[in-house]
């Protein structure tokens, strides 16, 4: 048995959930009740929205890889495409999915309940709110203090993977195929990141039926993000820089209102989602497994003028009863760069600590 997957005493309490998150009023409640000559909270004003360089994007070095998965599936393509892959992991940590094998069919029917979750009276949605210290339901993540900025965002939080965690009775039962939907959703976007996962192992010359195997009962969580339009959409943020504490994430944007940013250069680049593509990226459990050989990359949210954004986020993580930890066989001579720890207590960290940039990981490096 591997470091990554060393059995932990803390694991199997439900405790792992308790998620200490401080509640925050409905943004989209907010922002439909602001006229225009209203100024925005200022507990949303962010300074560094305007002060932080964009890049324009145009140039077709500044678009991120673009990985075709049925192309990865081909014996005769299959090399090609993974060394596109390994070569995307390594030097962006983004790439775009496509040709991906998830139904247009279930994609559509995740992106219709979602839209209309978010039409339902404040009142309604409130029915599936998170519970105190509780992860899963409709609210807000990562706000640990009074004083801190907030995020100009709506949120519902799911685990989803494994079965048991899942809490059914905080799942929306209107529109009455928000829970079909869902389930349906986040199992097939399961089996891709299961696939995807081997390539990547694979590619990092790892045994990928092993780490497949160990990643089958890798935790998975949804989150559904709703960014209102804001009137001075330059002063705010949808989404604050961080990077993932998952292994992969793969989001699909519900409409076509674009925001995802990523740091690359010290600059801010847009992305130009594909049409049903879905945008990966590289996790900070990842860069830790791989002992710094692909990289999580900052990424962040922007908020546009006039209309709302959807996006869905799912992130796959580790076994909850493994260790985040270096694979033993990439540590060279015998020297790791990030701590070991068990999974509880890395998710806990995470989601107890404010979205700081890469903050979070670089508590994880082993000083030289």
């Amino acid at each position: 048995m591997d470091q990554y997957n060393m059995p932990s005493s803390n694991i199997g309490k439900e405790s792992a959930t308790l998620i200490q998150s401080l509640p925050v009023d409905s943004v989209q409640a907010l922002a439909s009740s602001l006229t225009t000559s209203d100024h925005i909270p200022t507990r949303y004003i962010r300074p560094e929205a305007e002060s932080e360089p964009v890049i324009i994007s145009g140039d077709a070095e500044d678009d991120i890889p673009v990985i075709d998965f049925h192309k990865l599936l081909d014996h005769e393509l299959s090399e090609a495409e993974s060394s596109k892959l390994h070569f995307a992991c390594q030097n962006w940590g983004f790439f775009q999915l496509i040709n991906h094998g998830v139904s247009e069919e279930v994609i559509q029917k995740m992106m219709f309940v979602i839209e209309e979750f978010f039409k339902l009276p404040l009142d309604e949605k409130m029915l599936v709110k998170q519970r105190p210290g509780q992860l899963d339901g409709y609210g807000q993540l990562f706000v640990i203090s009074e004083e801190q900025k907030l995020d100009w965002a709506d949120i519902l939080v799911y685990q989803t993977w494994p079965l048991h965690l899942r809490k059914i009775g905080l799942w929306p039962t209107n529109p009455s195929t928000f829970r079909d939907a869902l389930d349906e959703y986040s199992m097939d976007v399961k089996r891709l990141a299961n696939c995807l996962l081997g390539f990547m192992a694979k590619n990092l010359g790892l045994d990928p039926p092993e780490i497949t195997a160990n990643l089958e009962n890798g935790a998975q969580s949804v989150r559904i993000n709703c960014y209102p339009p804001c009137p001075e959409d330059n002063k705010v943020l949808g989404l604050s820089p961080h990077s993932d504490a998952s292994i992969v994430t793969l989001v699909l944007q519900v409409n076509d209102v674009p925001g995802l940013q990523i740091k690359r250069n010290e600059k801010w680049l847009p992305v130009k989602p594909i049409p049903g593509a879905f945008v990966a990226n590289i996790g900070d459990a990842l860069e830790i497994f791989s002992n710094g050989k692909y990289k999580s990359i900052e990424h962040r949210a922007v908020t546009n003028t006039k209309k709302e954004r959807f996006s869905i986020a799912v992130f796959h993580g580790p076994e909850r009863n493994g260790t985040v930890g270096p694979h033993p066989e990439l540590v060279l001579k015998g020297e790791p760069l990030y701590k070991s720890m068990d999974y509880e207590s890395y998710i806990k960290l995470y989601l107890t600590s404010k979205l700081d940039g890469k903050s979070f990981l670089g508590r994880l490096k082993l000083n030289k």
